[in-house]
């Protein structure tokens, strides 16, 4: 005798048609063999045959399963649901015993009542259906509110993921605005200061600022997914050339990058990043300038590794400049060399978590190289 199967419960408000689909073959042999258990247990103290009093306890026992079922689908608002089921347990009991035995006597009640062996019948099986229901329903019951627990624990563990993200995105946008404007401020400073001495390097570096823009502007309105390597190449490019006018005397560059890598997915600005570090602490603090060398190549299972290399000053000898990389007055000032590089891993680590990093290593004679290893695309979160 069992209202339900004890792995699941089913789910409210789903009419009749629900109560019935919820009677799946694994419910069913459930209370059968709950009524076999039970039926083994009475059979010493019963006059019938074993198969009759199992066929009692199946009967009653199936009764019971779909009373507590229908009870689970009931659409009613007087009674909890566990309440409501309980009632229909216990009232089922009595009443499914009832009918199995007015199904033996024809519908004769006096030949039950006036029986002292059949009244004792009654009494065992229905009060065996009620005590082994009501145990069952209330365990049901506490298994399901434990479920209904944990599936809110969960759903506030995904809203709180959910706005973690939120935040973490807001975080990196405000991150990669502070790295670009400076840039764009500074870059604009310089051609005021050559037009303003007529210089003829004027309209070029214009051009080259042009250039620059065509490439950052589409990736600024892109939908949040990540840029390909050949359009932040693209970026690179086109700064570095801006560079070279500014100091072309002071600054050689070149670009190394294994082939198929264009379509992959890279951090915005993450080699701008290593590239404008480059030329301001390396190569413009340098007496004789520098070469800043930009690569890529592939890594086994799937990584990249990212690089800008140079010859300028090392890092022993950076220091944060003062203002933006010409010294033009008016220029606003830009970010440390500390501060771009903690924006970069705090971009690395919102996309990819803690399987990016950013290293930093000397190079002989003089110099640095900057490396970013990415992990395979499939990771980033």
């Amino acid at each position: 005798m069992t209202p339900s199967q004890a792995p699941s419960m089913p789910e409210p408000g789903q009419g009749s048609s629900g109560s019935l689909r919820s009677l799946s073959a694994a419910r069913v042999a459930w209370a059968i063999g709950l009524a076999l258990v039970v039926a083994v247990l009475l059979n010493p103290i019963f006059a019938p045959p074993f198969v009759v009093v199992f066929g009692r306890t199946v009967f009653v026992a199936l009764l019971l399963l779909l009373a507590f079922t229908v009870a689970g689908h009931w659409h009613q608002a007087l009674l909890p649901r566990w309440l409501a089921q309980a009632l229909a347990v216990g009232l089922m009991a009595p009443l499914a015993t009832s009918l199995v035995y007015l199904m033996s006597t024809g519908g004769d009640v006096g030949a039950i009542v006036q029986n002292p062996g059949r009244v004792a019948g009654f009494l065992y099986i229905a009060g065996s259906a009620l005590i082994v229901g009501l145990v069952l329903a209330l365990g049901a019951q506490v298994r399901e509110r434990e479920a209904e627990a944990r599936t809110l624990a969960l759903q506030l563990e995904l809203q709180r993921s959910q706005q973690a993200r939120q935040a973490l995105d807001a975080r990196l946008a405000v991150m990669t605005a502070q790295v670009e404007p400076h840039f764009l401020f500074n870059t604009l400073a310089n051609v005021q200061a050559l037009v303003e001495t007529g210089s003829p390097r004027a309209p070029e570096v214009l051009r080259s600022l042009i250039a620059y823009l065509r490439a950052a502007l589409p990736r600024l309105h892109e939908d949040g997914g990540l840029p390909t390597l050949a359009n932040e190449l693209a970026l690179v490019r086109a700064y570095l050339e801006l560079m070279h006018l500014r100091m072309p005397d002071r600054l050689r560059w070149r670009l190394d990058v294994a082939d198929g890598l264009d379509s992959r997915r890279v951090p915005a600005m993450a080699l701008l990043t290593l590239v404008e570090n480059a030329v301001r602490h390396g190569v413009d603090p340098a007496e004789d300038g520098g070469e800043i060398e930009v690569g890529a190549r592939a890594e086994p299972g799937g990584g990249l590794r990212l690089w800008v290399a140079d010859t300028g000053v090392g890092l022993s000898a950076r220091r944060p400049p003062a203002v933006g990389p010409a010294a033009v007055p008016g220029a606003a000032p830009v970010p440390s060399a500390g501060t771009g590089l903690a924006n970069l891993r705090a971009r690395l680590q919102g996309v990819y978590g803690a399987a990016a990093r950013v290293d930093l290593q000397p190079q002989a004679p003089h110099g640095v190289r900057a490396e970013i290893v990415l992990p395979a695309e499939e990771t980033r979160r």
